[in-house]
């Protein structure tokens, strides 16, 4: 043999000794041999299959989102004067940053979707049977989270769209009873959206709630791991006699394929299609009409039908109940029974709810469409948008500020109006500075417009039209009569 394959003879048995010493030296002190046993040998009833992916992709989405939420928190600074500013110095002048936040924004997206084809999967094949009460309850802690984490995440950009939609609902907390008015001051630091709240929802997105999922993540895969897979629909959810097949390498392999293909998803979306950032938030613009999340649009829309004193029903009683029957399905679904055609009122009132969700997020969308004066102002926004990302980037000094509230509070008299407007939950319909909402109509324009003896006979003494859309007397002293009719009528001045 020639000499110069002598040293690759020896080389090689070299290496592979050099490894499982490193692998024994590693095993002996965390025990790496065990953990990968616990990780990979799962067997699963009935082998591998693709609607098991769920679960890993959801994992895989958290890591990607922890990821790209801590390389952003890094330009970000959570403050009413500056979040705008350092949102579009990352779009605008960080090398990648386009391509990085719309990774986040769509994966956002992407976790909501896949939570709920898990969630659909698991109820589909009654996986929440046999001993796995609580492992369903943490799942549904989940999905709640997950939503928490998504809203908190939406105002912290704090441009037009993030800071109306968010103001809809942080009043919608004002309608929970004996709580309300404490919970919607809470979330927002104060009587008005401003620094208090991007700085509490920046705290809750970044710190509070990534922790809780991270603990109900653990919770959910140990007791997952304890229950063990409840395999296809036909097997005993207790004791399944199926046999089984380790999840490495068959299902492992299908995990990653699903991950590397919500990987190209994610990634190109973010290419051809990156998230685009909006004006600087205007809390004076009485014209912005403020639209949610698609995942939201079936609430926005569900609240459309609760007004006055019904609103209590639709917005606490109903959901309430709706959420309680979802955690406590594996209490009152009991039997072992999991095939899909022998479940048909479990299956058909999940369908019914589902579907009743699908069908209010279009029945939205359809809304605004028909109404021709929401469509023209929908797309007059749609251009700002468009307008200020081909704008170059502005440094904060160069930036305008928010001129237009501050004007509007210069006046004392204007100011104590504010104060009165706040503090008589007239923006719980009339939205935060008299945007309007779907309770109750814009304050600026012709109301704003009458003149002051006009507003307070009006406010004192409702029309019947006024008072058959719930609009109560206003029961207040002259003086706050006055500041208040001031507040209003100075939102005209704020919007020119």
């Amino acid at each position: 043999m020639p000499n110069g394959t002598e040293p690759e003879r020896t080389e090689q048995p070299q290496r592979a000794t050099f490894r499982h010493q490193l692998y024994k030296w590693l095993d002996v002190r965390v025990g790496i041999g065990s953990i990968l046993h616990e990780a990979l040998d799962e067997p699963i009833p009935g082998g591998a299959r693709w609607a098991y992916v769920f679960g890993s992709v959801l994992l895989f989405l958290f890591i990607s989102q922890t990821i790209t939420g801590v390389v952003l928190a890094l330009y970000y600074v959570p403050s009413a004067t500056s979040a705008h500013t350092t949102v579009a110095y990352i779009v605008k002048e960080v090398t990648g940053g386009s391509f990085l936040r719309s990774l986040h924004a769509y994966g956002s997206s992407a976790v909501v979707i896949v939570v709920l084809l898990h969630l659909t999967q698991t109820y589909v094949y009654g996986a929440y049977k046999g001993r796995r009460e609580l492992l369903w309850i943490s799942g549904c802690i989940l999905l709640g989270l997950m939503l928490a984490m998504a809203f908190t995440g939406y105002l912290l950009p704090w441009d037009q769209k993030a800071y109306f939609a968010t103001t809809v609902g942080t009043n919608m907390a004002s309608d929970v009873p004996f709580i309300g008015t404490w919970l919607k001051r809470f979330m927002r630091g104060g009587d008005e959206m401003g620094t208090l709240t991007v700085s509490r929802f920046f705290v809750a997105h970044v710190f509070i709630l990534p922790a809780v999922l991270i603990a109900f993540i653990a919770t959910h895969v140990y007791l997952f791991r304890k229950a063990g897979a409840a395999g296809p629909t036909t097997a005993d959810p207790i004791n399944p006699k199926l046999p089984t097949q380790r999840f490495y390498p068959r299902q492992v392999v299908m995990d990653t394929v699903v991950a590397l293909v919500m990987i190209l998803i994610l990634g190109s979306l973010a290419h051809f299609a990156p998230t685009e950032l909006g004006p600087r938030a205007n809390p004076a613009d009485t014209q912005y009409i403020p639209r949610p999340e698609w995942y939201y649009l079936p609430i926005f829309q569900w609240l459309k039908y609760w007004r006055g004193p019904y609103t209590i029903i639709g917005i606490v009683v109903i959901p309430a109940i709706t959420a309680a029957l979802l955690v406590l399905v594996p209490f009152i679904d009991r039997r072992l029974e999991r095939r899909p055609w022998r479940r048909p009122i479990a299956l058909g009132v999940f369908v019914l709810i589902l579907g009743a969700f699908v069908v209010m997020g279009f029945m939205s969308v359809r809304d605004d469409r028909r109404d021709p004066s929401i469509a023209t102002q929908v797309a007059k926004q749609r251009d700002e948008v468009e307008q200020f990302m081909r704008q170059p980037f502005e440094p904060e000094g160069a930036a305008t500020s928010l001129s237009a509230p501050v004007a509007t509070v210069v006046d004392p008299l204007v100011a104590a109006g504010k104060k009165v407007y706040d503090s008589e939950s007239c923006d719980a319909c009339h939205g935060e500075n008299g945007v309007g909402t779907a309770a109750g109509p814009k304050l600026a324009g012709a109301i704003a417009q009458k003149s002051p003896e006009e507003l307070s006979n009006l406010l004192r003494h409702p029309t019947a039209k006024m008072i058959e859309g719930e609009m109560k007397p206003v029961d207040i002293s002259d003086e706050d009569l006055k500041a208040l009719v001031a507040y209003i009528r100075s939102l005209n001045k704020a919007a020119d």
